[in-house]
């Protein structure tokens, strides 16, 4: 198995819908991809220009000042105490972690990862570029023996749903009793909306009510992409068991995986900054009330996405038929073909459009229906 095994990169399939939504007379809504459109802090601007000055290599582990951050980042947002700069490491964006967790774990042939039903492609792609067996299971009774690493989301890529503790107990217990490392991707954790999350905070892995405090074999990721708007920064961290970390700093150290210092010291000012995130969520929120009562009143049925970035839909069509119903009203979305095959019914809305982009969707969806 190699890079050039791997299928076309499935966007392209979008690529006609996307052209007959451009012919809408008002133009295109693009609600197919989470690429943030509001501005970059300047809290965080500022500190990347403050720190251009970067004639050294960064160190792969990152600055102690940055590992400090992301512990205290834990402690303050998530609940998790007692994390040290051993425990954590940036990443250059999450996506090339997702991708590489396998190769860096050592996995190979005979070994299989587990990842959500509903699940971002780049769990799958890195089973298959280390030859191991990818198994789509929210089930931890179906994960088998050979289970080397269990990839969790929450709250979900595509259909934001949101584990809570008894849930992501049961995960750790039984990727231990398989000896299993447990990776949880935690991206959208500040985005809790429904239920229980719209006023408590989104549960981590690492959580003391989930671990007992006890990180061992367990991995939490996180991504400043979203809460901070900082996607092209590349902007990403994970922290855990903190002998796996050692292994993964090593790892990476050979492979050249830097996060380059003006982006470090970016993250630092992200990281300690609460109220830039506070404002974006309060942004997010208003498009969310905006856009789901339109989709619901446009025949969609919306499930979980009580966190994160989505509306996780089904017309009860098949999501390409749903793609093209929308591209006539001038809107994009993705299919739900797209991230897994348990659900071809479905399609993915995304928040990240501006405020007016959003009421032009919700107006064209609303009218449809009349």
């Amino acid at each position: 198995m190699s890079v050039h095994d791997l299928a076309d990169y499935p966007w392209d399939a979008v690529a006609p819908y996307a052209e007959r939504a451009r012919q809408h007379p008002d133009g295109i809504v693009d609600l197919s991809i989470g690429s943030p459109v509001d501005p970059t802090p300047s809290v965080v601007a500022d500190a990347l220009r403050t720190a251009t000055d970067a004639h050294s290599y960064p160190q792969t582990v990152g600055t102690r000042a940055l590992r400090e951050a992301i512990a205290g980042w834990y402690a303050r947002r998530r609940g998790v105490l007692g994390l040290t700069p051993s425990h954590v490491i940036p990443t250059v964006g999450s996506k090339e972690l997702v991708a590489l967790l396998p190769l860096l774990l050592g996995l190979g042939e005979g070994d299989t990862v587990v990842h959500p039903r509903a699940a971002y492609p780049s769990y799958e792609v890195g089973a298959r570029l280390v030859g191991a067996e990818a198994l789509a299971s929210d089930d931890p009774d179906e994960w088998p023996e050979e289970t080397r690493l269990v990839w969790l989301n929450t709250p979900g890529n595509p259909d934001g749903r949101v584990l809570g503790v008894d849930e992501l107990r049961r995960a750790v217990a039984r990727a231990r009793e398989l000896g299993a490392v447990l990776a949880s991707d935690e991206c959208y954790a500040e985005l809790g909306w429904d239920g229980p999350w719209a006023d408590a905070a989104v549960p981590s892995v690492l959580d003391p009510r989930v671990t007992g405090g006890d990180a061992t074999s367990l991995l939490s990721v996180y991504s400043l992409s979203k809460q901070s708007n900082l996607a092209g920064y590349r902007a990403a961290f994970l922290a855990g068991d903190p002998d796996i970390v050692a292994g993964l700093v090593t790892a990476r150290k050979h492979l050249g995986l830097m996060v380059p210092a003006p982006v470090q010291a970016a993250m630092i000012a992200a990281l300690q900054d609460d109220a830039h995130v506070d404002h974006q969520k309060a942004l997010y929120r208003a498009r969310r009330d905006v856009l789901k009562p339109a989709v619901q009143a446009a025949g969609f049925r919306i499930d979980r996405s009580e966190g994160g970035l989505y509306l996780w839909a089904t017309a009860g069509e098949d999501a390409w038929t749903s793609l093209g119903r929308l591209a006539e009203l001038g809107i994009l979305a993705g299919p739900g073909h797209f991230y897994g095959t348990h659900f071809p019914e479905h399609v993915r809305f995304s928040l990240t459009a501006t405020d007016d982009r959003i009421a032009q969707a919700a107006s064209r969806l609303t009218a449809s229906a009349s």
